[in-house]
Formats: C-alpha cells, structure tokens, sequence
C-alpha cells in the first residue's frame, strides 16, 4: 500500500544574477547555462534582463545587468546546498570578492525557497533586501506574479530598465 502523503516532487526556488563587469551578458549567460547543465537543479524560467545602476558601493562602478532565475529545488536539495552552488557560479566567473557591493563579475543570490525560512550569519531565506530593490522585483514579477505584484514594485526602490533576453 502506498501513502497519499508523498514528499513533493521539487520546490519553487529563485536566484538573482548580476554582473556589472567584463562582458556582463556572457557572465550572466555562463551562469545559467551552467545551472542548466550541471548543477542538478532544474531551471523552469528565467526573467528578461534589466540594466540598473549599482546600489551602494564606491560611486564609481559601472551598471548592472540583472536576471532572476527560477529553479526546481529536487527533494533533499536544501537551501545551503543552493547557496554552495551559488558560490560556486561566482567562482565559475572569476569572483574577488574585495569591497563591500562593489563590482563584480557575477554576483549570485539566493532570494526565496517556497516555504523556507532561515536567518542566520550564512544564509537569510527571503533575502533581506530583496523587497526593497527593484532590480529583484522586477524581474522577480515576471516570473513569479504571485509573490511580487504591483504593491511590491511600487514600494521597491531603484530605476530599471528591461534591455533583452538572455
């Protein structure tokens, strides 16, 4: 006899991409490719690329190109898991990590994992300052309208601008 209590089969996960050096849409690309075709998380969407400017950082970096990556999350596929691979693409695109939000070649972010909650020194699920950048809800709305809508997008910060597809 099997049980009507199953283990779902994969969770709803999101990650934000930026890039605001060297060839910013080859990084971005890279980076989805590579979850595409190794990482053992499925990706099921990714958004249109938005072009911001930096927030926060020396004033003298260029802008950023950003994305948000929808993924499949298998059973057993926690959320430190997700962010060792997160580290992983960073490291991938040649990653130093220097100055506090300064440029970067790829930054990779874990934003929401459907039903996880963690706060601490290594990982915070949602993500801190997601609702409050607009280079996250944005294209954080594209694909998932459900979890950022108007409200959201009118209450985030930050001017955006949709420039393509990867």
């Amino acid at each position: 006899m099997t049980s009507s209590l199953s283990e779902p089969s994969s969770t709803r996960a999101f990650v934000g991409l930026g890039s605001n050096l060297g060839d910013r849409w080859a990084h971005l690309r890279r980076a989805v490719d590579q979850l595409r075709g190794g990482s053992g998380v499925p990706v099921t969407a990714v958004s249109p690329v938005y072009e911001t400017e930096p927030v926060g950082g020396p004033e003298d970096q260029g802008p950023y190109l950003n994305v948000v990556v929808e993924l499949a999350l298998p059973p057993r596929f926690d959320a430190y898991r997700l962010l060792t691979e997160c580290h992983r693409l960073e490291a991938s695109a040649g990653r130093v990590r220097t100055v506090r939000w300064g440029p970067r070649t790829l930054d990779v972010d874990v934003l929401w994992i459907d039903g996880v909650t963690l706060d601490d020194p290594d990982l915070t699920v949602p993500h801190p300052r997601m609702w409050e950048r607009r280079f996250v809800v944005a294209p954080l709305a594209d694909l998932a309208p459900d979890l950022a809508g108007p409200a959201e997008l009118e209450t985030s910060g930050g001017e955006v601008a949709n420039v393509g597809t990867l």
